[in-house]
């Protein structure tokens, strides 16, 4: 099975309601499709959305990426030539993790296509159905606590709460979320780098104080502030993720060996697909560090690989690919089941996606 071209699109999807963070606030998804074609007539899809404020790739910078350089590497190769051509496809370019991520996932795909076997199953088959949370972005306590009665109402009983927009409001805003939910409900709260050290200990006393009973908090402090991380997983009560500080299995073993957080947060578009995403969850297997799989705000596609990898890994403990659900529709043929909270991997060979609708493919 050889590959013989890289075909490009664009997808957009509208989100249920607009999803709002401490860095970025969006109303659709956008994302960049990629399909891998064969000389045997298989297709791999992968996908990377342009999150330039958090990995730096931009729709045009991943466009460029797969005609100046990724192309050039992959195409005439084997897909049976995995371990070469992830190193290949790693050495490529320094960065652009997304499109790196996209063409990860969609070599993955052919490759349990070529052996008629489903991904999760090359990878470890340790399970077939996971549970995600769902996001509750950053607006007023009122309108929070609205968006958590409706998500508990769906069935969620985890909810991931944004926080980090005038950090005066923030311990109001879970507050409210608390009284909303119901004390049976899990909450863990992501301020995509917010705060400052010292004040991210002095929030999270306060939220446990009034009883707010956390589950984790995802990277408190600006990504390349190491040791300010580590101040606050020593001395917070509520344990801490790492999540924009980790890039690359490097970057997540330096804070594994710092004793910088207390959970690893593993998201394909930011260390670079499956291939780096299980090289991160087999370090924090061996080093007694638990695992969140995460996403950005993607569409099924890249979604699904993650589902894969989570299901196929023990290590892996905490589940976060709400993105499907957060869209007013599905354009994706085949893949994961995503029913609210509850995700069922496919048995279909490869990553089981079978087409996209509405798909703009681009002539490049």
């Amino acid at each position: 099975m050889k590959i013989t071209k890289i075909r490009l699109g664009k997808i957009s999807v509208p989100l249920r309601v607009p999803f709002k963070t401490a860095v970025r606030s969006v109303d659709s998804v956008e994302d960049v499709i990629v399909e891998i074609h064969t000389d045997t007539g298989h297709i791999g899809y992968g996908e990377a959305p342009p999150t330039g404020l958090v990995t730096g790739d931009t729709t045009g910078a991943i466009i460029g990426a797969f005609t100046d350089h990724i192309s050039k590497i992959l195409i005439g190769r084997d897909i049976d030539d995995l371990e070469n051509l992830m190193n290949d496809l790693d050495a490529s370019m320094i960065k652009n993790t997304s499109a790196k991520a996209a063409a990860d996932m969609a070599i993955y795909d052919l490759y349990g296509q070529l052996y008629n076997i489903p991904v999760y199953k090359l990878l470890g088959g340790s399970r077939k159905k996971i549970v995600t949370d769902i996001t509750i972005s950053v607006n007023s306590p009122e309108e929070m606590a609205r968006d958590a009665i409706n998500a508990v109402e769906r069935g969620y009983d985890t909810l991931k709460v944004k926080v980090g927009i005038d950090h005066r409001l923030d311990v109001a805003r879970l507050e409210a979320v608390r009284k909303a939910a119901g004390k049976d409900v899990q909450i863990r709260i992501d301020a995509n780098q917010a705060w400052q050290p010292k004040e991210a200990i002095k929030i999270l006393d306060q939220m446990q104080e009034k009883g707010l009973d956390l589950e984790l908090c995802e990277q408190p402090v600006i990504a390349h502030d190491l040791e300010g991380l580590k101040l606050v997983t020593q001395h917070s009560p509520v344990p801490v993720m790492a999540d924009e500080s980790i890039y690359s299995p490097r970057d997540a073993m330096k804070i594994i060996q710092m004793r910088a957080a207390d959970i690893i947060n593993i998201k394909l578009m930011k260390c670079g697909g499956i291939h780096n995403g299980l090289k991160i969850a087999y370090a924090c297997e061996m080093m007694d560090v638990e695992c969140m799989i995460g996403c950005m705000l993607e569409a099924k596609i890249s979604v699904n690989a993650a589902v894969h990898l989570a299901c196929a890994k023990q290590v892996i403990t905490r589940v976060d690919l709400d993105g499907p659900v957060l869209c007013t529709e599905d354009p994706i043929i085949g893949g994961a089941v995503f029913d609210e909270k509850d995700i069922t991997v496919s048995d279909e060979p490869g990553l089981g996606i079978k087409g996209i609708e509405k798909i703009q493919y681009l002539d490049i």
